[in-house]
């Protein structure tokens, strides 16, 4: 499913290309939006339009529905609880907490974003939530970045949901922000477990930030319609 989603955005990608960076995105229920933003209203409604359209698209060229869906602001400081976990059909707030950026994405602000293996930055855009396992954080979640160029060597990199100590709002106090990872979204070691059991096997998590390339480029925000229909350009 992973390797038929990768293809996917592969043809996606093409598409948008060569027709406009500007698509129209797959607008996601307006009861959906109004569900979930009423349950998380730290959450911009922007950002949760953008997860919500960047999912519709997923779904409607083929990907298998979720039952929940993960959102990352990374427009918001490292202090501030930036993760929101939602039940898609309950629409319901499951959690909403700290989460780390890379050490090479910034300090307390994450601005820098790579699909590169050893950038030690995070990656924006969608993903699919895979395996858990345990390795040397414990428990944790692997993830397959969806969007060629963007995300899509996150297993490679190594680019996992785990827990970290550092993750911590009392590091704010002495050091302006909480501690960072490697690339991982980490999170605090008292949710870690719940953060992976909600998200493994098939969840999507989204991470955003106003990138304008990648808010240009991206398949999944810019998303193409089905084979034989009209591209509606803005």
């Amino acid at each position: 499913m992973v390797k038929s989603l990768r293809r996917l955005g592969v043809i996606l990608t093409g598409l948008c290309l060569l027709a406009s960076p500007w698509l129209a995105a797959t607008a996601a229920p307006p009861p959906l939006v109004d569900g979930l933003t009423r349950a998380a209203p730290g959450l911009d409604r922007q950002v949760l339009e953008h997860a919500l359209a960047a999912m519709q698209c997923a779904l409607k060229h083929g990907a298998e529905p979720a039952q929940r869906l993960a959102v990352i602001d990374y427009a918001q400081p490292s202090t501030a609880r930036r993760l929101w976990i939602f039940d898609l059909q309950q629409q319901r707030l499951l959690l909403s907490d700290l989460v780390a950026h890379g050490r090479h994405s910034g300090e307390n602000f994450a601005t820098r974003f790579s699909n590169t293996e050893g950038s030690y930055q995070s990656s924006l855009g969608l993903f699919r939530a895979a395996e858990s396992y345990r390795g040397k954080h414990g428990y944790s979640l692997r993830m397959d970045g969806l969007e060629p160029g963007v995300n899509d060597l996150a297993r490679e990199r190594a680019i996992v949901i785990h827990a970290a100590s550092y993750v911590d709002p009392r590091l704010a106090k002495t050091q302006g922000r909480i501690g960072r990872s490697l690339g991982c979204p980490a999170v605090r070691p008292e949710v870690a477990r719940m953060v992976v059991d909600q998200l493994k096997g098939g969840q999507f998590i989204f991470a955003w930030y106003p990138d304008q390339g990648w808010l240009q480029r991206s398949a999944y925000l810019n998303c193409p319609p089905r084979k034989g229909a009209v591209v509606a350009q803005r």
